[in-house]
């Protein structure tokens, strides 16, 4: 069981890409998702996080305004629309997965604690450059 990321690629100064997170083996609905980065030479950063029930939402400082994370469990998908973007975002993409418990479908994952997710996935690349 692992998570599929896609969407990347290489985008101008400005532009926008939306990522997108596939389950692969396991049900989507009842994990929190969190969206991370790591650049070369940097450790890894939690970007974004949804609710299992995708009903909050939390952002590093860097991404709000700019980064919109959503869900559809319908479709287990969790989406990570990102716009203006600028060449200090590029880095690879990964999502990640993990169980809060039975009655935490409305709390958010930790962007702290890349050690507590139970799934990755392998990750995409996004550079911005001109």
């Amino acid at each position: 069981s692992q998570l599929v990321e896609s969407g990347g690629g290489l985008v101008q100064p400005g532009g926008s890409l939306k990522l997108t997170c596939k389950p692969s083996g396991f049900r989507l609905d009842v994990y929190a998702i969190g969206w991370f980065r790591q650049a070369p030479g940097k450790e890894r950063e939690g970007v974004s996080g949804i609710s299992a029930r995708g009903d909050s939402t939390v952002y590093a400082d860097s991404v709000k305004g700019r980064f919109t994370i959503s869900r559809s469990n319908a479709e287990s998908t969790v989406y990570l629309q990102m716009n203006s973007l600028k060449p200090e975002v590029t880095a690879v993409y990964y999502c990640a997965a993990v169980v809060l418990g039975p009655s935490a479908g409305s709390r958010t994952p930790s962007l702290d604690m890349p050690g507590d997710y139970d799934y990755w996935g392998q990750g995409t690349q996004v550079t911005v450059s001109s």
